[in-house]
This record gives structure tokens, sequence and C-alpha cells, in this order.
């Protein structure tokens, strides 16, 4: 139990070091020649990092066999939403400095912030969904809410695939990713298909 928590604090630190790092570079001004699109760039490619290594948790799980990884996922989608959320309040403090009708405009008119804006409120039930308290209220429908954090990811590297336009070389890694932690688990899907089809015959083959 000690050596869990050690962990879950040092994984908890670990995630707090983008933000730190961020904050430093803010303070001492090393933000480079554009600082807004600089914390923009880099609180979105940390949203989406978490977001990949919150779906890596479950087939890492399964292959390693450390059960208490499962423990830490909780945290690490909350961390992909804090960093969602300095993604956002970037978007529409520092840069559009609350213009709502400017804001408007441009959700409507440039596709990559249509895909980034719809991810993000997508990801705000999930995030209050996360308490221990809503995963009993919710039961067996909470599993079903939170798998739409597959179309969250895959609109998250849409959102950078659109933005970036001529060098595609960092998103399309993290489509890579991406394409196999969705790609096992359509494997382990069909999988599990498999075997509960078998099992039904087996059970009418020896009712027999």
């Amino acid at each position: 139990m000690r050596r869990f928590i050690a962990i879950r604090a040092a994984v908890f630190f670990a995630c707090l070091i983008p933000f730190l790092r961020l904050a430093f570079d803010a303070v001492t001004d090393n933000l480079g020649a554009n600082p807004i699109e600089a914390i923009t760039r880099f609180t979105g490619v940390w949203t989406l990092i978490f977001l990949l290594i919150t779906l890596g948790v479950t087939p890492l799980r399964k292959t390693t066999g450390w059960y208490w990884l499962i423990k830490l996922r909780r945290m690490l989608g909350l961390f992909a939403f804090f960093y969602a959320c300095l993604h956002f309040a970037t978007y529409i403090v520092l840069d559009q400095f609350f213009a709502a009708e400017e804001i408007l405009k441009d959700i409507a008119k440039r596709p990559y912030v249509t895909v980034g804006f719809v991810s993000f409120l997508l990801l705000i039930p999930l995030a209050i969904t996360s308490t221990s308290t809503m995963i009993r209220r919710l039961g067996k429908h909470w599993q079903k809410l939170h798998r739409i954090v597959y179309p969250i990811a895959i609109g998250g590297v849409v959102h950078f695939l659109w933005l970036v336009k001529a060098d595609i070389r960092r998103p399309s890694v993290y489509a890579g990713v991406l394409a196999v932690l969705l790609g096992y688990r359509l494997f382990a899907y069909l999988q599990a298909r498999v075997g509960a089809r078998e099992a039904r015959r087996g059970v009418l083959v020896s009712s027999r």
C-alpha cells in the first residue's frame, strides 16, 4: 500500500512537470517571439500526450499484469483535462480576449478550431463523472459514457494535423500511437466476441 502511494505521488508530480516548465519559461520570458502561440502549442500537445497515456494504461496493464496501473488512469485522465483547460483558456483569454463573436466565427470558419472545441466539450462530462460517487451512481453506464474518450483522442489528433498543415511529422507520430492503441482495443473486442461465440457453442453441444 505504501509503495503504491509513493508511486502515485511520483506520477502526480511527474504530470506537473510540463506545467512547471511552462510557468518557469513564462516567468523567465523564455517563450520565444510569440508567447501566446508557444503556450497554445505546448498545452495542446500535452493534452494529447496525456490522452494517449491514459488510453495506454489498459493495454499496458493487460500485457504486463501490473493491475495497479488501473488506479492511476483516473488521475492521468484528469491531467489531460487540466492541460486541455489551459489550452482552451489560452485561446479564449490570451488569443481572443473573451471576444465571443470572434470566437464563434473562428469555431465556424476554421475546421481545426471546430474539432478542437468539440473535443474539449466532450472532455467535460468525463471530468465531471470521474469521481467515485459518480462512478457508483452511473453504474454500468459510466463505462459507456467514458468510451467517448476514443473520438476525443481522434479529434485531438485531427485538430493537431489540421493546425500544422505543412509539417505533419509530429502529429503523424501521435496518430500512429493512437492507431495502435485503438487497434489493440478492436482486436481485444473481436477476440472476446469470438471467445463468447465459442463458449455458447460449447454450451449448446454439451446440452444435447
